[in-house]
């Protein structure tokens, strides 16, 4: 046989059997994590997450961190949208029309100082990414760049939300004030655990972390000399009678079934071993899984406040959310988004590293997004097989795996390329079942 005979067989052979990436039936899902375990691509974005590392920033600070992610996405293509609440970023991958679909990452970091020794430790004093925000960040870039290069095969819109001031600052709240997600049909979004092994996700559909607000009482007397307290209104006696009282509103008053928080975090009076000061501040946070239990609690602390401090003959006067520090609703999974979320992830990470989670007394401002579009939030695993305990988010000794940015990418890239055959193969079913019943 001639060499031109072999030719078209050949041919025919390598473009049946030659591995392609195509959306449906979540046929993508393991090659965009083959995608993102490539040395090119995981070393970029470890590169990107140790500079924000390095540079953490409050929540509305995020000016250097912000022009990071314009820069990278810039170099990608992708267009944006800047700014958007005060620092944040929104970016658009697709074809501009709807549907839209969003991916969310937070940006803030946290006032506390590092204690972690490496070669990228925090430059500056007193902050630090010690909730994995930053790794949130890289991840959501991670994703850019995979469903980027292959935007060819989307004929809908990615909206890539990077969002400021999670930390309590309701950066959510501002974003959805915004109006820029106003079409997005579903959002995701992902939290770092050191507490699950890595390559392992974790939730739940319905309720997932509670609701949550702050507190703050000023509790005022009459300073005078300890000596003499008779002559004094003694108001570090009545916040201590405060705490305690606060402790009996989930122990005494709520459902044991119905699980609540009232924590006193706060207490600061006096400066001098012999003075009775004049006032003393106390404050904290209190939490619970629904709104009417939420609201109950906040009641009865301002009255338990204010009845204690006159017990004791002091005034009080109590504030709750401000501006600076919102309120934010539980955290409720869509249940359809639930099960996709299983297929998705089963299909990238195999079924038995899919795991149901029971509900967190801990809060996020992803909360926000769930009330106004359907929207899911789990836990990606970052735990390795050593034997060193991870510290816990919020610590000061709190390290990122970095291995576990390639999975965050891959997750955030699927989760949202699939969704659009989701949504085109139910409008198909829709369709001709209603051509059917005509």
């Amino acid at each position: 046989m001639s060499l031109s005979k072999w030719v078209f067989p050949l041919f025919l052979i390598f473009t049946l059997f030659k591995p392609q990436i195509a959306i449906g039936g979540f046929e993508i899902s393991s090659e965009f994590l083959k995608i993102a375990k490539q040395d090119e691509i995981f070393n970029w974005m470890v590169g990107i997450r140790r500079r924000i590392h390095e540079n953490p920033e409050l929540g509305y600070e995020e000016f250097e961190t912000s022009k990071i992610i314009r820069e990278e996405l810039d170099k990608l293509g992708i267009s944006y949208k800047y700014p958007v609440a005060v620092t944040g970023v929104v970016g658009f991958i697709g074809s501009g029309e709807p549907p839209f679909v969003a991916i969310r990452a937070d940006m803030d970091a946290l006032p506390m100082q590092e204690m972690v020794e490496w070669e990228h430790k925090s430059k500056v004093p007193g902050k630090m990414h010690a909730c994995g925000h930053d790794a949130h960040v890289t991840m959501l870039l991670g994703a850019a760049k995979i469903l980027k290069d292959h935007s060819h095969l989307l004929k809908e819109t990615v909206v890539l939300v990077f969002q400021p001031a999670e930390e309590g600052g309701g950066g959510a709240i501002h974003v959805v004030d915004s109006g820029i997600l106003e079409n997005v049909k579903a959002i995701f979004g992902l939290h770092v655990s050191p507490a699950l092994p890595l390559g392992q996700v974790s939730s739940k559909s319905g309720t997932l972390l509670a609701g949550s607000g702050f507190f703050e009482a000023v509790i005022t007397g009459k300073g005078g000399h300890a000596a003499i307290p008779q002559h004094s209104i003694d108001p570090i006696l009545a916040a201590s009678n405060v705490v305690v009282s606060l402790q009996h509103l989930v122990s005494r008053e709520a459902d044991p079934l119905d699980s609540q928080v009232v924590t006193v975090a706060k207490f600061q009076g006096g400066g001098a071993f012999n003075v009775i000061p004049d006032s003393v501040t106390i404050g904290g946070t209190f939490r619970a899984f629904s709104k009417e239990s939420f609201m109950q609690l906040k009641q009865r602390i301002e009255e338990v406040i204010i009845g204690q401090a006159t017990v004791q003959r002091c005034n009080a006067t109590v504030e709750f959310s401000s501006k600076d520090k919102p309120f934010f609703p539980a955290a409720i999974n869509d249940n359809n988004l639930h099960e996709y979320f299983q297929n998705v992830a089963g299909d990238i990470l195999g079924p038995s590293n899919v795991k149901t989670m029971l509900p967190l007394m801990g809060s996020e401002d992803f909360a926000v997004y769930q009330e106004v579009i359907p929207g899911y939030f789990y836990f990606l695993g970052m735990k390795s097989e050593s034997n060193k305990k991870p510290a816990s988010v919020h610590s000061p000794f709190f390290e990122i795996n970095e291995d576990i940015l390639p999975f965050g990418a891959a997750m955030h890239a699927s989760l949202v390329a699939n969704y659009f055959t989701e949504i085109q193969d139910s409008e198909t079913q829709l369709n001709e079942k209603h051509h059917d019943e005509l």
